[in-house]
């Protein structure tokens, strides 16, 4: 009896295990992401964390500040070989976005949140943000563009905060209509750097 109970308990853990065995062999053999793949899955995932508000516009600004940085560091060694990358050179720049990789992972997931509030001032700051967000999705917008926009937004953001501590954590009408002016200009930027037909 101990003896079919083994065999029963062995096979039992086989089938079990099988499927996670034969899904690792599968996802192993599976060729590794170009530089281009690498790009567009972190700016996925970077445009995912601006739209669930993970992201805060500093930390996207900065996020977006490196990316831009690896891109030219990509055109870089491009134009010192005639258009291609060494073996080399595709190592450094898949070593420098498993750094970013993990940095935006650090980032998503730190408890920094993008607050926009409520009311007419956090619905605009939320739609901002969904617009840049859509924009890194889509490559309308360049790593570059989208860290210039989110440093208007920061800006924003921060003189949001100091309005509201100069008055007692409220927004004063006139506080309102500047932040709204400001917005109006960092849409007016978004729209413009997301059909001037530069791509990611």
């Amino acid at each position: 009896m101990k003896v079919m109970n083994t065999v029963l308990t062995g096979a039992a853990l086989f089938v079990l295990s099988a499927p996670a065995i034969f899904a690792q062999s599968a996802t192993t053999n599976d060729p590794p992401q170009t530089i281009q793949q690498r790009k567009e899955n972190q700016q996925d995932r970077i445009g995912q964390g601006v739209q669930s508000g993970q992201l805060t516009a500093g930390e996207t600004k900065n996020l977006e500040t490196k990316e831009a940085g690896l891109n030219k560091e990509e055109r870089t060694m491009r134009s010192q070989d005639d258009g291609h990358l060494t073996a080399a050179d595709r190592t450094k720049l898949n070593n420098q976005q498993n750094r970013l990789s993990n940095q935006i992972y650090d980032d998503k997931h730190n408890g920094a949140v993008q607050h926009d509030g409520p009311g007419e001032v956090g619905q605009r700051k939320e739609n901002q943000q969904d617009r840049i967000a859509q924009g890194v999705k889509s490559g309308q917008l360049t790593p570059g563009e989208t860290a210039k926009l989110e440093k208007q937004q920061q800006g924003i953001n921060r003189e949001e905060s100091g309005m509201r501590e100069a008055n007692g954590g409220k927004l004063t009408g006139a506080d309102k209509k500047a932040l709204n002016q400001q917005q109006n200009r960092a849409s007016r930027n978004i729209y413009n750097k997301k059909h001037n037909g530069r791509k990611q």
